[in-house]
């Protein structure tokens, strides 16, 4: 997996006056997790741009102080009007140890059953998985050339002995559904089975279909 270099400065006091001055300074008060014991330290906002605002994945080299810490980012926060970045938490990577993290999900190919006319619905733009660092993935490539009208790949599809999905078997991830197109060409329709997703996973979304 592709990583981003992030520098900061360990914090000698965590309170609540001094993390408002760090914001106030356009920092960002952190803390990684997963090491000796939890590291306080400040980074710039702008440092997140490569990170948080971007399609792909990343683990981060956190250099603090002079110390690297490979890590990757597990929850930030930001402020519901401005969208300042108020807070950020890294977990500090070990080669044989898992984690989590969410990778994006690429579709390749054209599916059979847009060139008949169908609409192709993509349920998850990212995945959630388990690997140790080593075995993280920069995406999921899902070719979807195979898929007719009615047809969907599930989670189940694509298993890799690399990594653990954590999402259930039968989780759909893009499915091809009739359309008014396919309708009035006389194409089969499938089961109106209603897609759900897991929890915390991004709500289904719907791509334009090739005419």
């Amino acid at each position: 997996m592709k990583s981003i270099t992030i520098q900061g400065a360990k914090r000698e006091s965590v309170g609540k006056k001094s993390t408002k001055a760090l914001r106030d300074a356009e920092l960002v008060p952190c803390v990684v997790y997963g090491g000796n014991g939890p590291l306080n330290f400040s980074t710039e906002e702008k440092a997140f741009k490569n990170l948080v605002y971007t399609p792909e994945a990343h683990t981060v080299e956190l250099v603090i102080d002079g110390e690297t810490i490979p890590a990757v980012l597990q929850d930030i926060q930001f402020h519901p009007i401005t969208d300042q970045i108020l807070h950020a938490d890294f977990y500090q990577l070990s080669e044989d140890k898992p984690v989590v993290i969410d990778v994006p999900v690429r579709i390749t190919g054209r599916a059979k059953g847009v060139v008949a006319g169908g609409v192709l619905r993509q349920a998850f733009r990212k995945l959630k998985l388990k690997a140790i660092p080593a075995n993280l993935p920069d995406e999921i490539v899902v070719d979807v050339t195979p898929l007719k009208i009615g047809n969907k790949l599930y989670i189940g599809d694509i298993k890799n002995e690399n990594y653990t999905f954590m999402h259930p078997d039968n989780a759909v991830i893009v499915a091809v559904r009739m359309s008014r197109t396919a309708l009035k060409g006389g194409a089969v329709d499938d089961e109106d089975e209603e897609e759900t997703t897991a929890e915390g996973e991004v709500p289904a979304t719907e791509q334009a279909a090739a005419e």
